[in-house]
């Protein structure tokens, strides 16, 4: 069975959304470890900044810290202050290896040099090269130019809504095409396979964010979507399995 519209990125990205989330908790070391022992080839996650520079993984970017269990701010907290169960990116690329594409949300845009930093440091204990597995995502444009001017072998991912594209997707596409911004990463419900054709026709891969279901994970590689993020682990190799038998 072939999808009506090839992918530019073949076979397709499956990004296990942080972790298996499924089936622990999410953006923890079991959870990211499991994914790839089930067949994911990507994981997902959020990245903050803590006050002593470390390069951490979470989704709201909020914890209970201290004798009184106060909420705070990660970006307030030193690394030693947040709860055991949130790693860094150092933490991921020890217990995970390096063997998979990273997508990483830069909640907070000046991670970006400890991100890279640690990505080197892996790359550099591992002997791969990793900065082309680096997928950096965000959702102004002008700052992923920044991010280009900065680092031009990382990946980068331009993560917003179609309803969010003021000028239309057309010129939303030129603008990522001529800034060399790798992929755009809509819901999955703003997918259609001409939306797809568009982007592709201006060599930018598409992403779609909360693939969960089966059929849904099936609509997005029948239009040609380049990489899936989805909770469910299972489901989505699946999915690709059956899309792409001999690309696995």
């Amino acid at each position: 069975m072939a999808p009506r519209i090839s992918p530019l990125h073949l076979p397709p990205i499956g990004f296990a959304h942080r972790g298996a989330r499924a089936q622990e908790r999410e953006n923890t070391l079991a959870a990211f470890s499991l994914a790839l022992e089930m067949g994911a080839v990507g994981l997902e996650s959020d990245v903050w900044m803590t006050a002593d520079n470390h390069a951490v993984l979470d989704h709201d970017g909020w914890v209970r810290s201290g004798r009184l269990r106060r909420r705070r701010p990660i970006f307030d907290c030193r690394r030693d202050e947040l709860p055991e169960h949130i790693p860094t990116l150092a933490d991921l690329y020890a217990a995970c290896g390096a063997d998979f594409e990273l997508s990483l949300d830069l909640k907070d845009p000046d991670a970006a040099p400890a991100v890279i930093a640690a990505v080197d440091g892996a790359a550099a204990s591992t002997g791969r090269t990793l900065r082309q597995r680096l997928w950096l995502c965000h959702p102004d444009v002008d700052t992923l130019v920044e991010l280009r001017d900065r680092w031009p072998d990382v990946r980068l991912c331009n993560s917003t809504r179609l309803s969010r594209m003021a000028d239309g997707p057309e010129r939303r596409a030129a603008v990522l095409a001529e800034a060399g911004i790798d992929s755009v990463n809509l819901h999955q419900t703003d997918w259609t396979g001409g939306l797809v054709t568009l982007f592709h026709r201006f060599g930018v891969l598409c992403f779609g964010w909360d693939a969960q279901q089966p059929r849904v994970l099936d609509e997005l590689l029948d239009m040609g979507i380049d990489a899936v993020y989805s909770d469910h682990v299972d489901r989505m190799g699946a999915a690709l399995a059956n899309w792409y038998p001999d690309e696995r």
